[in-house]
């Protein structure tokens, strides 16, 4: 049984609020990714105006496939993961670096973003549970991620959002396929959960 305090909940439109709080910035004509870099053709992505990107995350979000999940401690919003079908992100279903395994249509966890203060009380965690519930409930046949995979050594926390290998391996994924993607210096490896179908 799942004991987290966290309790996660899909990024419809009515939760735009807590979303921007979590990935907006302070200053609303600020520049941020807002979790568009991956899903975006990077000409658009670059195109797009600091307010023209909080726009764009609200439009996703009132579609029926929400563009992520949220964790709540109580009340209050504590963490982000994007989640969503690997078709939907033009970086990985484009990608020269991230292979494709096979033609099942499946989903992928991308960012994981945890409010400060909040770190390392297992809020990744949570939200790595919560996409493969997600993803589960939405029919997606399997799952990927493309953490990095470090060992023991430390990774920056702004170069954290992907995750770790050892964080998907506690969550009941494993080793797919190397990359040649690297990031902060440290190889990306494709980790994979099958999902079973969720009952109806």
């Amino acid at each position: 049984m799942d004991t987290t305090p966290f309790t996660i909940r899909p990024a419809t439109s009515e939760r735009f609020d807590d979303v921007a709080s979590v990935l907006g910035p302070r200053n609303p004509d600020s520049t941020v990714c807002w979790c568009l870099t991956y899903r975006l053709p990077s000409r658009e992505n670059r195109a797009l105006s600091a307010r023209e990107r909080a726009q764009k995350v609200q439009e996703l979000c009132a579609r029926p496939i929400p563009p992520g999940i949220l964790a709540y401690d109580g009340d209050t919003v504590v963490g982000w993961c994007g989640v969503a079908p690997r078709a939907e992100l033009h970086a990985f279903s484009h990608s020269r670096t991230i292979p494709h395994l096979d033609d099942l249509p499946v989903w992928a966890v991308w960012c994981f973003r945890v409010r400060g203060g909040r770190r390392g009380r297992g809020v990744a965690r949570a939200l790595l549970d919560g996409a493969v519930e997600h993803a589960r409930g939405h029919g997606a046949p399997a799952l990927e991620g493309y953490p990095v995979d470090n060992g023991d050594r430390k990774v920056d926390t702004t170069m954290a959002y992907v995750g770790t290998r050892a964080m998907f391996e506690r969550a009941g994924f494993t080793w797919a396929a190397d990359t040649t993607s690297t990031l902060n210096g440290f190889p990306r490896v494709l980790m994979r959960r099958p999902l079973a179908a969720a009952a109806p």
